[in-house]
């Protein structure tokens, strides 16, 4: 049998005691909270931030944060105890708790999710069914029949007291094993339980010391000396140990001793020797915890930066609408400095105590960013992105709660971070859509979140960007936020000359390379003559596209989503970008058995190839997600480009994002028509920051860059914006078009997609769904549904629709509050078991 949890209150005094409940937030979409009762013995140690173990349903037992404290117990059900108090202190503040509590209600999701998304993993605590032999189980005395599965495991728990499932399915060699499991558990041979794993740990090293009665004695350690002289090895070892601890300036060095694996790793060094000394007692061995971050060597005087005149003006124009407004956009062109003007408003803000938060769109920025922050902050600096293990998130979260980090710079999940005196966040490249996160929920914008969390923390925030989004230069316009211009590049740096390049005119006259005009050709080697550095922005990733066959027009397709396979050629796999389903490249067609197959398109893998050949002399990179999965990949890449190890660095979306580099005066954009020509009605905004965006990485040192737009309509009104740098006249035809047609910032969208495993179920539900919505919210406000561009992604037809709501926070409150509605009861239907809905609030 299972062993049963068991609650001993003592009973004196009963009468006198309050008793106290506890709703908790599980790590589960569950839409509400769960109240469970606090043990007598607990009520001190419960309070509102920490975790706590619960038995939620007959097995399961999960970590989870408390949010209310009160003696109201609850009328649907019998309140289970607690069982376990995790921390002494909370690890969840108050201003988080509201943050997560807006978040559930505007972004239409539950706090579990926030909850689940908002914690690292490593401070979560989890429970894996373990199995023992039963205390009663003897093998002389056994009736029942053993199968040769039952005989391995009661084998294997006779070497080890226990096995996890994970280890009975590895010693078996099977996927399903819960049948044998079962069949002992009757027989009672076996017994389960849960154990639950705390999956933080802190970093431990090991150190070596030289034993005490050595290092507190010069004449004893010489005589030591005189021993060892006849083994070598051993002598080796001990005078390493003593140069690399400096026992003869200070003998007190002793005490912290030195990392073992300074001398493990030393190949002139015998291991056997190490293992002789600490065995007889002349060496010991020692562990201490450390910081995964460790501290900057002293702190010192921070060093300020050297603004231009252009940059203190913004600086203090920013200060002065700070005054007046708790929102200022910072417009400065790329190449203008808005670093320099963000690190001497966190120095500020630092010096007067308060906490700063610095939001980045790409982990990409971080490593750059970082590196110039350092020289500043030093040790009261730290990183959080998701790049970092489990373990190292944890550190930096409990650095904030102790006040240990003052600066925090990081990713989109930062917002989550446990700030207690935050006065300032700095939203830089505002505008990326990379802010926005669409999977699993909650389904949030940083950028949106930051400001509400500002707003709780009494705080301000600076939101920078060279081409701000349509939404944001309109709050500035409308007056609600401050707008701060910075229109110069810092020092003696102008702008790049921007020049289109007919890709048509040049197939023509034989002018054309594969996918490369002769005239960027030209331009690169020129700008390796001088060496220089060039940047090729291709916004896809990939060998090509997709493969076809010259005979009879096959293209092989993904099996679970409706999209072609795209090829890449180092691995020779057909891979899908949306669901990860990989296939080997066929040799020959399947359809007809032609081995005429040929690639469609390009992509980063194909330029970096085909320019290998083109221009064999140059050192090339390529930065996309295929070569920057490792933790260190962006950071390695940024810095081979910024020491000169490359010479042209070839990438999609990751290079056009706020990266600084000395030497580069060439860029290309190889495919810009693919990016005008998209579905979408921020699609001319989004080319024209693109555009201008990766055309800022030119020229940011002095010497004047140049950027070649390779397209097939170089007549295109936006390449006229982009040559001018004219975001003006872009925000004034996109402003006119969405208040003509209803679009964000003047109305909120809502975007409700169903998916289901079948087509036809898909497409009658989400018209069922539809039309409720219709008679909730009326006609004008509910367009579709439509099956997207991509209808079928994981085995998932999907069917959308889009609400169209009013601005006017009362109305959206009771809108959303409809929605909510309209999707439970559609989700509860008896008819609808296999249907699933997401809702996302403001997509992108």
């Amino acid at each position: 049998m299972t062993p049963e949890l068991e609650f001993h209150i003592p009973q004196d005094d009963v009468s006198e005691r309050v008793t106290l409940f506890a709703d908790v937030i599980l790590p589960l979409p569950l839409p509400k909270l769960f109240t469970y009762r606090v043990p007598y013995e607990m009520a001190d140690e419960v309070s509102v931030g920490v975790r706590v173990l619960v038995q939620f349903g007959a097995k399961r037992v999960l970590s989870c944060v408390v949010a209310r404290i009160h003696e109201t117990p609850p009328k649907e059900y019998q309140a289970k105890y607690i069982l376990e108090v995790i921390d002494e202190k909370p690890v969840v503040t108050g201003q988080q708790l509201r943050l997560f509590l807006w978040m559930a209600e505007y972004y239409l999701c539950t706090l579990g999710e926030i909850i689940n998304a908002a914690l690292p993993s490593a401070l979560k605590l989890s429970s894996e069914s373990k199995i023992q032999l039963h205390p009663q189980f003897s093998e002389e005395t056994n009736e029942w029949p053993l199968t040769q599965h039952e005989q391995n495991i009661i084998f294997a728990l006779r070497q080890k007291p226990h096995l996890t499932f994970t280890e009975v399915g590895q010693l078996l060699q099977l996927t399903s094993f819960h049948k044998i499991i079962k069949s002992l558990l009757l027989k009672d041979i076996i017994i389960i339980y849960e154990e639950i794993a705390e999956k933080y740990a802190p970093k431990v090293v090991k150190k070596i010391r030289l034993a005490p009665m050595f290092a507190t004695d010069e004449q004893t350690l010489e005589e030591l000396f005189n021993q060892l002289a006849p083994k070598a090895k051993q002598l080796d070892v001990l005078l390493k140990y003593v140069q690399l601890c400096p026992l003869m300036q200070d003998l007190s060095a002793n005490d912290q001793g030195i990392d073992k694996n300074l001398l493990t790793s030393n190949p002139h060094l015998s291991l056997s020797a190490i293992n002789t000394l600490l065995k007889n007692g002349v060496l010991e061995q020692f562990e201490v915890v450390v910081s995964r971050f460790p501290l900057a060597e002293g702190r010192g005087p921070f060093l300020m930066a050297e603004l231009s005149p252009a940059q203190a003006k913004a600086k203090e124009e920013i200060l002065e609408s700070f005054g007046e407004k708790d929102t200022v956009l910072l417009h400065g062109i790329t190449g203008s400095g808005k670093t320099e003007v963000y690190i001497d408003l966190i120095q500020h803000a630092v010096e007067a105590g308060g906490q700063v938060l610095y939001l980045l769109p790409e982990i990409a920025l971080t490593a750059q960013i970082v590196v110039r922050l350092k020289r500043v902050f030093g040790d009261r600096l730290g990183v959080y992105h998701s790049k970092f293990s489990d373990n190292e998130r944890v550190e930096v979260w409990n650095g904030i709660l102790s006040g240990r980090f003052q600066v925090v710079v990081g990713v989109r999940s930062s917002i989550f971070l446990p700030f207690h005196s935050l006065s300032l966040i700095i939203v830089d490249e505002e505008h990326e859509p990379s802010y926005k996160q669409h999977e699993p929920a909650p389904r949030y914008n940083a950028r949106e979140v930051a400001l509400i969390m500002a707003q709780f923390h009494n705080a301000k925030t600076l939101l920078g960007s060279a081409t701000p989004s349509v939404e944001t230069y309109y709050h500035c316009q409308s007056g609600r936020w401050g707008l701060v211009n910075l229109l110069e590049r810092y020092g003696e740096a102008t702008l790049p000359e921007v020049e289109l390049v007919d890709v048509r005119q040049e197939g023509l006259r034989k002018n054309m390379l594969s996918h490369f005009s002769q005239k960027l050709i030209n331009a690169l080697e020129d700008t390796l003559h001088l060496k220089q550095q060039a940047i090729l922005f291709q916004n896809r990733r990939g060998y090509a596209p997709f493969i076809d066959c010259n005979e009879c027009a096959w293209i092989p397709k993904c099996k679970n989503c409706a999209v072609s396979l795209s090829y890449h050629k180092y691995s020779n796999e057909l891979k899908c970008h949306y669901c990860g389903y990989a296939e080997k490249k066929p040799n020959d067609c399947p359809a007809c058995g032609s081995t005429m197959l040929k690639t469609v398109g390009f992509g980063t893998e194909k330029i970096e190839d085909e320019l290998k050949l083109i221009i064999p002399q140059a050192r090339i990179q390529r930065m996309d997600l295929d070569t920057t999965k490792r933790k260190n990949s962006h950071q390695q890449i940024i810095e081979d480009f910024e020491q000169m190890r490359t010479d042209i660095l070839v990438g999609t979306q990751m290079v056009t994002k706020g990266l600084d580099f000395e030497h580069v005066s060439l860029v290309g954009i190889l495919s810009a028509d693919s990016i005008i020509h998209y579905p979408d009605f921020r699609a001319h905004e989004r080319a024209y920051q693109l555009f201008v965006q990766v055309s800022g990485r030119a020229g940011r040192k002095g010497n004047k860059g140049k950027v070649l737009i390779q397209t097939a309509n170089p007549n295109q009104p936006i390449f006229q914006r982009v040559i001018n740098h004219d975001y003006q006249g872009l925000y004034e035809q996109e402003i006119a078009e969405r208040q003509k047609f209803r679009y964000p910032p003047f109305v909120r969208i809502i975007r409700i997609t169903v998916k289901h495993p079948e087509a036809r179920p898909c497409e009658q539900a989400a018209i069922l769904l539809a039309h409720d919505l219709v008679d909730r919210l009326g006609r004008t406000g509910v367009l579709g549904p439509e099956p997207p561009h991509i209808f079928k992604i994981r085995n998932q037809f999907l069917q959308e629709i889009h609400v169209k709501l009013d601005r006017d926070s009362g109305h959206l409150r009771a809108s959303k509050q409809q929605i909510q509605e309209a999707v439970y009861a559609f989700t509860h239907h008896k008819d609808f078991k296999n249907l699933r809905v997401v809702v996302d609030v403001d997509p992108n």
